[in-house]
Formats: structure tokens, sequence, C-alpha cells
């Protein structure tokens, strides 16, 4: 069996790496990386994979990349995937998530290959959900409210037409939000974690900088994740699509709360306005029956053993603090 994974050594591609490695011993995983990917998320896996630069934007690239492969199965995980930078770079970010998708897709077709085929959509397609719609199911309006979730909202048709126009095996996974150590600093709960860490060893002052922390989110961890990822693919109804969540809610300031009984210091919370979006999503909790129904999954790592192994995954990196101050002898 060959297994493809874009975007292999992000956060949740080197989870999906390892997961597959373990549970298939004698499966081929290849995953696609670029010449300036950073692969220390990749460490354990050496000799367990095999790298193949591409760039997902170049079509030429993408079809030697499955040439080479050959695969099974793909699971599309290379994305732009920070809302708050689609902000700044709306244009990058839709060319970069739908170009790389429509490349997989046509090198398929001019190969004529009909690997399963993944793709790892989002809760932010949803957007604008109103009260008397929670939880939210698959067939609820998709209401996006960043150039990110319009990008997810395309991805995800894309992959429908695809499926519709020319048979193409494709399952669509609307993932919430999800989480755990190795998740990139710049999302919230790691954000939140890596401040916490530096106060802790004395690096920054005892004050947490927060944006909105009304927001609401169902939290899966990435461990729990990839388990449906694979079950998605291995169960899932080709043209699908499948939401994948907890189910629970948890607000923002919650997880401040969580990190402050965790924290070894006394913590205080200063508003910071550079934090906040020109539009947020308020509340996204999710309904996965449907998923759960087809394949039996169920996400099993509570949140808050998540939050604490995130905070501890940057206590072990976040640098002792270096004394300033000089001895004399």
């Amino acid at each position: 069996m060959n297994i493809l994974i874009t975007g292999i050594s992000g956060f949740v591609g080197s989870y999906l790496a390892e997961y597959l490695s373990e549970k298939f011993s004698d499966a081929s995983i290849f995953g696609t990386i670029r010449w300036r990917s950073r692969t220390e998320n990749l460490v354990a896996l050496n000799g367990k994979i095999k790298l193949i630069e591409c760039d997902l934007k170049d079509f030429s690239s993408v079809k030697l990349a499955l040439e080479q492969s050959k695969p099974d199965y793909i699971f599309h995980l290379a994305a732009q995937s920070y809302v708050a930078s689609s902000f700044h770079a709306p244009q990058d970010t839709l060319i970069t998530n739908l170009t790389s998708e429509l490349n997989i897709f046509e090198a398929c077709r001019a190969l004529k290959m009909f690997p399963i085929v993944q793709i790892a959509g989002s809760s932010e397609e949803y957007g604008l959900v109103y009260e008397t719609e929670l939880p939210i199911k698959e067939e609820n309006a998709l209401r996006p409210l960043s150039p990110y979730a319009v990008s997810k909202v395309g991805q995800d048709m894309l992959g429908f037409q695809y499926f519709k126009s020319y048979k193409l095996p494709i399952i669509r996974t609307r993932a919430f939000n999800h989480s755990g150590p190795r998740r990139g600093y710049v999302f919230v709960e790691s954000n939140f974690s890596k401040q916490v860490a530096e106060m802790e060893k004395g690096i920054v002052p005892p004050v947490l900088k927060v944006g909105n922390l009304s927001a609401i989110r169902d939290y899966t961890d990435v461990r729990d994740i990839v388990k449906a990822y694979w079950l998605a693919a291995e169960k899932g109804e080709p043209g699908e699509v499948y939401n994948i969540c907890s189910g629970k809610g948890y607000a923002i300031s919650a997880i401040v709360e969580m990190l402050q009984k965790l924290s070894e210091v006394k913590i205080a919370i200063e508003s910071d306005l550079s934090r906040m979006r020109p539009s947020d999503v308020p509340v996204l909790i999710g309904d996965c029956s449907k998923f759960k129904s087809r394949t039996g999954w169920s996400p099993e790592i509570r949140f808050e053993k998540t939050l604490e192994d995130i905070l501890n995954y940057w206590r072990e990196r976040v640098p002792e603090r270096i004394s300033t101050k000089t001895s004399v002898s």
C-alpha cells in the first residue's frame, strides 16, 4: 500500500505519518515537502517515510510526485492554514489552497490514477452560525468569514465537483479545531501556552496578552484527528462530507482559566488589539454523528490533557532566562 501525505512536515501531517507508520509497518509512506520546509517534526520518522520535494502550485511538480509515489491513498493536508494571515494575504491564501488541490486532481486525471483522496476541510467553512443551528451538521449553510474559510469552501466544492464529474474517489472532511504538542505558536492555545512557559522562566512579565476571549470552539486532540482521517479514507463514502469534532465547545476565556491553573506563576490578563480579527466566527460546535455512525470513531483524549501536553511541550523548548548580571571575583 502506498500512501501520499501532502504537507507531511506540518503539524497534522507529521502526526498522521507517525500513526500510519505504526499502524501499517509494510506501507510505503511518501510526503511532499518544499525546499524550505522545516522537518524537525519528522525526526522520529527517519527511515520510515520517503520525502518528495514538490511545489503543489506547479502542476508538473505535482504530476511527478504522483508518478514517484503511485499512491493508493492521498491525504491532502498542505495549505495556508492560519486564519489571521489570510486577512493580510488573501490572494496568496486562495491561490495556494485552491491551485494546490486542483493540481492534485488534474494530475490524477492525467495519469489515470484513482487513489482515495481525503480532503482536510475546516469548520471555518460554516462561518456565521446562528444559535438555532447548533450543533452544526454537515447540511448547515456555509457562510465563511475569512479568506481562509473561503478557500476551504472552494476546496470542499472542488472535491465534490471532481467526484461528480470524473468519479475521483474523494472524501471531504470538515475538522473542527484540533490541537496538541507541536502546534504552531500562532494558534491561540499554543500561543497562550508559549507565553505561560516564558513567564515561568522569567523571560517576560506574567501578563498574558489576549485577543477575543468570547469566541467558542470545539476542540479535539490532533492524535484523535489523525485516526479519524484514516477512518475517513478507509470507511468514508466517496463524494460525502463528514464533520470531525468532539461536540463540546470551549470559550477562549476557558483556555485562559485552564492555563492559569496549570501555571507555576500568577498570571494577569491584558487585551491586545493587534490580536483582533476584522471578523471572527462567534461559535463553532459540531455534530459528528454522521461520521461516528459510518466509522465508529470517537475522540479519546480530553481537552484538558491536550492543553497540559501543549504547555509541557513549550516548557521543554523555551530557553532558560540568561542572567545579565556579571560576577565579580
